[in-house]
């Protein structure tokens, strides 16, 4: 796993879609300034990188032993990699809008009738990025509101903060999680490749160990 982790930090650096700058910092849109940015939809355009991401997902689930009935992607850089590794397994597709649509049929989910419910199917949910979690649980909820069975839920990427794995396992029951590429990873690739020096790997080691109080100690107030 991690040498796939590392072949995708490095063409994700390569191309942009992981941008690192902790000497000016991104404002995400709770306000925060943080040092990384990450477009897991630039890989998209790289036909390798979509075979390899599918694959590397249809591995967890072959080698975590998940058994899914349907693969569900998250709106919206999930869908089009959950619809890729759906492809690739040959299993029903459903996306997972974050809220319901204000008209028409009202749906959350987006490929199953608005009349009917999973029945009881597993379904593995697929995110492009586990940042906080707290969008990645809601998708879980929602399938599960929907008579699916979610235990599982895999990205692409993850930043590992602390408030991810806090917000799966505050599910009832609560919900696996694994990522094609973890932030140490990352920050190895971005030393060895010569991405970043050594003092900018150090502040980026210290935002994940405070992501919230990052900024404001490093003279990046939240914008308010």
């Amino acid at each position: 796993m991690d040498d796939l982790g590392r072949t995708i930090a490095e063409y994700g650096l390569r191309i942009g879609a992981i941008k690192l700058n902790p000497a000016s910092p991104f404002q995400w849109a709770s306000g925060y300034r943080m040092p990384i940015y990450n477009d897991n939809r630039m890989f998209l355009f790289y036909p390798e990188m979509r075979r390899t991401i599918a694959q590397g997902l249809a591995d967890i689930i072959r080698d975590r032993g998940i058994r899914p009935d349907v693969v569900a992607g998250t709106a919206t850089a999930g869908i089009p990699h959950g619809a890729l590794l759906a492809d690739l397994l040959s299993l029903p597709y459903i996306y997972i809008r974050d809220k319901p649509k204000a008209h028409g049929l009202k749906n959350r989910i987006e490929g199953l009738d608005a009349e009917s419910d999973l029945g009881g199917r597993t379904v593995v949910v697929i995110e492009d990025l586990i940042s906080t979690g707290g969008s990645s649980a809601r998708a879980v909820e929602a399938v599960r509101e929907a008579n699916g069975v979610s235990d599982w839920c895999l990205s692409i990427f993850s930043y590992g903060l602390e408030k991810a794995a806090e917000e799966f396992a505050a599910l009832e029951p609560a919900c696996e999680f694994t990522s094609l590429l973890t932030f140490p990873v990352l920050l190895d690739v971005a030393r060895t490749g010569g991405f970043l020096s050594e003092d900018q790997i150090s502040l980026l080691a210290e935002w994940r160990e405070d992501p919230f109080g990052w900024g404001e100690k490093n003279g990046f107030p939240k914008a308010t």
